[in-house]
């Protein structure tokens, strides 16, 4: 059985804001040393998925370097003891200049304070 204990949306939004700010340092401080963030996408069902503190802030980092000016707005959060849901609307720009706009969420766990698991979700928005 999960292990039940309070998370706050105080807190939720304090991640929310490190990721506005890009910046990785206080977005992992958020994360547990055994942590892991399975990415929208990859070659598996799952997406990507990144082990452990290094390997997760490396993969963070790739969202920096795809959409520079990413921005998470527009949020709500979902709490039920060591599990939240985030939802928000992603905003930024690629390299090759092509504007992204897209709502997704993401699902996290907590132990003891820290993020042990984050998988991200995005929807697929397909121009006419």
């Amino acid at each position: 059985m999960p292990q039940q204990q309070s998370i706050s949306v105080e807190t939720v939004k304090a991640i929310l804001d490190a990721f506005n700010a890009h910046d990785l340092d206080a977005i992992m401080e958020f994360f547990a040393d055994d942590c892991s963030l399975d990415m929208p996408r990859g070659p598996d069902p799952w997406g990507q998925r990144f082990v452990g503190k290094a390997a997760v802030r490396e993969g963070l980092a790739t969202r920096f370097k795809g959409l520079p000016d990413v921005r998470y707005s527009d949020d709500r959060h979902w709490i039920t003891g060591n599990m939240v849901v985030s939802e928000w609307l992603l905003t930024g720009t690629r390299p090759d200049g092509v504007r992204v706009k897209v709502r997704g969420c993401d699902h996290y766990e907590f132990r003891d304070g820290k993020v042990v698991r984050k998988d991200a979700y995005w929807k697929i928005v397909e121009k006419p």
